[in-house]
């Protein structure tokens, strides 16, 4: 009883007793978070796909009409900007050309849009018929996954 009544020993004692409920609490959240389930989950390939998504999006037969219709309104942007930029101080001119790049990427977006939209319908597509719940682009990942890139590339240029 004596030893108990010591400060040093009662320390001892309440610094033990704290590591223990620490590790104890940091042991049931593992438990309870659902690491073995992640775990599981990660190494099932079949429940995994990978898409190089820059390959695709380099392959599908839309890309060329949005790039020569990106060159048009371009060359229509620099028309315009040289034509109506004569007059303008320099202030004006930098005004003038914001209001043309945002212009420009705003068309550049409304063209790419749907071509963006038909290559993520045409995975998920694929992804249903393989069973994959989750495809991500291949250069996140370092091991691992099903790739499917061919698979939606083929279906990509099928028009499928």
């Amino acid at each position: 009883m004596q030893k108990l009544r010591d400060p040093k020993n009662v320390k001892m004692i309440s610094l033990f007793v704290a590591a223990i409920f620490v590790l104890g609490c940091f042991a049931l959240t593992l438990t309870q978070s659902g690491v073995n389930s992640v775990a599981s989950a990660a190494s099932s390939e079949s429940a995994i796909g990978v898409v190089n998504y820059q390959m695709l999006l380099s392959q599908v037969p839309d890309l060329q009409n949005v790039q020569t219709s990106m060159k048009q309104e371009i060359d229509n942007a620099q028309n315009d900007f040289d034509e109506k930029s004569k007059t303008m101080n320099d202030t004006e001119k930098q005004r003038y050309y914001q209001q043309l790049q945002e212009r420009l990427s705003n068309k550049e977006k409304e063209l790419m849009d749907p071509v963006l939209k038909k290559i993520e319908t045409t995975i998920k597509k694929v992804a249903d018929k393989k069973g994959l719940s989750v495809v991500v682009d291949k250069n996140t990942v370092v091991y691992g996954g099903l790739d499917i890139t061919d698979e939606v590339s083929k279906a990509l240029q099928s028009g499928k």
